[in-house]
């Protein structure tokens, strides 16, 4: 009813107090200038054109892209290195042949593309608008680093300084995902690059899912199954919580070279009991990092931490506590080899002592 917004929100919070509020009042109007261009049901529409592209050779040129190699080859998705007309490095993503004739593999690749779109920002790859597209790929930009995993596998666990800033990276990307309503769902440090600027990113939305958008297919489930939270196995649907588990298993190996639970294979229904303490593989880690892990970690989904925000802000305020190493005393952390090694001393000293007076 009015033009100002300035005034819509102050009669808006005098609407408030008249109704009785005891409390302050704010209000916040926002003014929708236009919609952006992007839109997922004209996108959807443009399967009925597009087909899979033909097997693509390295020194082609492929609808305004110059062709360089195959990175990736799997029976889900192909992956080629190409360069745009500046020479920049991008990522071409499609499906193999063999999928042509499945009915959602063209929708999920579209899909996948646009919770990209969606979720555009310094976590996650930027998508190229590609407006020469005649066939069915998208494009996201290459960048130069290494996966968690290969820094991993070259390092071996992470510092904790460097652990601390990889976890408040991927938890502030966890939660604006969650906020757009979408699930990740294959969150392991193979997934997550940390780039030559240092910058953490969040790759690979092949198995993302957002209610009312994704194909909800029966005994499905997607993932990594040491990732995979236990109520998934349950077929509890998806959900940004599951998410915030395989974020604590992956922080965890990450910190130990380990799993909580053990490593669960493919086909198996795991029985999850209490998860290993990280101190029994890394005796600087301190206390409160230890009770952080436990609770992102616990089988029981309501032990858990509810949101990416929740638990961002325990690691944020430990920020304010400096990582000391500090190993902790080994009775805590190995009770039962204590106790056993006493048993075993007291054990020969007493031998000795019967010894002894049976010579005397």
């Amino acid at each position: 009813e009015q033009d100002n917004l300035d005034n819509a929100v102050q009669t808006l919070v005098s609407a408030a107090h008249l109704a009785g509020s005891q409390d302050n009042a704010s209000a916040l109007l926002i003014q929708v200038d236009g919609l952006g261009q992007d839109n997922l049901g004209d996108t959807l529409i443009q399967l009925q054109q597009w087909s899979i592209p033909p097997a693509l050779k390295p020194g082609q040129r492929f609808e305004g892209w110059q062709v360089e190699t195959v990175l990736g080859q799997s029976r889900q998705s192909l992956l080629y290195r190409v360069r745009d007309q500046q020479q920049q490095p991008w990522l071409l993503k499609t499906l193999p042949a063999s999928r042509h004739a499945e009915s959602n593999a063209g929708q999920s690749l579209l899909l996948e593309e646009w919770f990209l779109r969606r979720v555009a920002g310094r976590f996650f790859p930027e998508i190229h608008p590609a407006p020469e597209r005649q066939h069915l790929y998208y494009v996201m930009r290459e960048y130069p680093g290494q996966t968690l995993a290969q820094v991993f596998e070259e390092n071996g666990p992470l510092p904790l300084p460097q652990w601390q800033d990889m976890a408040i990276s991927l938890l502030r990307a966890l939660g604006l995902l969650h906020r757009r309503n979408i699930v990740h769902r294959d969150i392991k440090p193979e997934n997550l690059l940390l780039d030559d600027g240092g910058e953490l990113r969040v790759l690979d939305f092949g198995l993302a899912y957002c209610p009312g958008l994704s194909v909800d297919t029966a005994n499905d489930l997607p993932g990594t199954p040491s990732y995979i939270a236990p109520e998934a196995f349950d077929g509890v649907a998806p959900s940004g919580q599951q998410d915030l588990y395989s974020a604590g298993v992956t922080l965890y190996y990450l910190l130990t070279g380990h799993y909580p639970y053990g490593e669960i294979e493919a086909f198996q229904h795991p029985h999850f009991g209490v998860a290993v303490p990280a101190s029994r593989y890394r005796p600087d880690v301190p206390d409160w990092l230890e009770r952080n892990l436990s609770r992102a970690l616990s089988a029981d989904p309501t032990q858990r931490y509810e949101t990416a925000e929740e638990w961002l802000l325990e690691l944020e305020q430990a920020e304010l506590t400096t990582l000391k190493v500090k190993p902790r005393p080994l009775l805590e952390r190995e009770p039962l080899k204590v106790w056993r090694a006493l048993a075993l001393t007291s054990l020969l000293v007493n031998l000795l002592l019967i010894i002894w007076i049976l010579r005397g």
